[in-house]
């Protein structure tokens, strides 16, 4: 892989940049390249990009109720019984 080194970015891009590279969760470097992909055309069309729903409802989400709950479950069984370490 060759290194680049660019020069001359004013203040604004680079502010533009970085904050675009922490919104994406990537580095500075990574959002660069990105955009120099999609911009000359170079860049990967994702395969997978449709998201479907269908399974939803074999997967159920917890309320506040049952978080509580099985949240208490779980600390009740991480407490050690004292008297059975002596």
């Amino acid at each position: 892989m060759k290194s680049m080194t660019l020069r001359g970015l004013d203040p604004q891009l680079a502010a533009k940049l970085k904050e675009v590279a922490e919104q994406e969760g990537k580095s500075v470097n990574q959002t660069a390249l990105d955009a120099l992909r999609k911009q000359f055309g170079l860049d990967k069309a994702r395969r997978f990009t449709e998201v479907h729903h269908d399974l939803d409802h074999l997967f159920g989400r917890w309320d506040e109720d049952e978080f509580a709950r099985i949240q208490e479950k779980i600390d009740s069984e991480r407490r050690i019984d004292s008297e059975l370490w002596q």
